[in-house]
């Protein structure tokens, strides 16, 4: 679950077996089973066949941990991105070193964590730009780079087109954040 759509949808599946939840937030759901005529795999089943997966490695959770620590920074924390370190931010959350938790990233993922989390900014970016409410100087502040030349740089090595393309273009290719 890396949004509130997915929340309210676990919630829904879970509430449509008279399930009783405990704990419901962003990528976990803790459930108490009574003797309903449910069962855990059936749970998971339902889960899965809705698109969710089910985690019980540590290592898988620990990579969508780190997967809605960046989507809760990027996207949700009001361009904390202009404070705070990724690095910081993560050790800060997940009480890892953040040399472990890329290392970690990494393996599972053929990606860097780095690369993770830039794709996340560039997203939001992208996001900022349709609204058209700040420069491209208050959009570069608020996610954190250094100056407008970095970000229009990363911007376009990422997407492939500069900032003002991507502006003046009809079609704005966003890329839903559940698929980065």
């Amino acid at each position: 679950m890396v949004c509130n759509s997915c929340i309210k949808t676990v919630r829904k599946l879970l509430e449509d077996y008279q399930i009783e939840i405990q704990k419901i937030n962003l990528g976990e759901v803790t459930v108490i089973l009574f003797n309903n005529q449910i069962t855990e795999h059936q749970i998971e089943e339902t889960f899965i066949e809705n698109g969710f997966d089910i985690l019980k490695n540590k290592d898988d959770i620990l990579i969508e941990q780190i997967k809605i620590a960046i989507i809760e920074l990027v996207h949700k924390s009001n361009y904390m991105n202009s404070i705070i370190r990724n690095s910081d931010y993560l050790v800060e959350k997940l009480g890892y070193s953040y040399q472990y938790l890329s290392a970690v990233f990494s393996k599972k993922e053929n990606r860097t964590l780095e690369n993770f989390i830039i794709l996340h900014r560039i997203e939001k970016v992208k996001e900022m730009l349709s609204y058209k409410d700040l420069s491209l100087s208050e959009i570069a502040f608020e996610m954190g780079y250094s100056s407008v030349q970095y970000l229009s740089s990363q911007f376009k090595k990422i997407t492939g087109v500069s900032v003002n393309e991507y502006k003046n273009a009809d079609c704005k290719n966003r890329i839903v954040i559940e698929e980065i």
